[in-house]
């Protein structure tokens, strides 16, 4: 299975598209068609018939509007930053990967050493 440089919660800026400019949360992602679903950008209109569920109780029918999938190449991460006067700022930023050490507990209770890949922005250098 692939992995991709984005994850479920990110906030994320659309490069490219029809809705190129606007930032969103990934709400969805599908890392074997390498698609992810961003809250708000690609909103599609579904014609749906009113029909009866499994129980007899009656689904509404219209026009039902959803978020569609989008390419992740699409996409960039999004990060907060400091600027000179304090206040946060939102800025897009790639994403490279680090191998850091960590201490892992087994379940009898000893531990040992390992390593954990962690995201980091490469504008600013912090783990994501």
């Amino acid at each position: 299975m692939n992995s991709l440089h984005v994850k479920k919660g990110d906030r994320v800026k659309v490069i490219a598209g029809k809705d190129k400019g606007k930032t969103g949360e990934i709400i969805a992602v599908d890392p074997r068609a390498q698609r992810v679903t961003v809250e708000g950008v690609n909103v599609v209109k579904r014609h749906k018939r009113e029909s009866q569920g499994a129980n007899g109780r009656r689904i509404e029918g219209g026009i039902i509007s959803s978020e569609a999938p989008i390419h992740v190449s699409n996409v960039q991460l999004v990060t907060k930053v400091k600027d000179e006067n304090g206040k946060d700022k939102e800025v897009v930023t790639r994403v490279g990967y680090e191998r850091v050490d960590v201490t892992k507990r087994r379940s009898d209770g000893s531990t040992y050493q390992a390593q954990r890949s962690v995201r980091i922005a490469s504008k600013t250098g912090k783990e994501i």
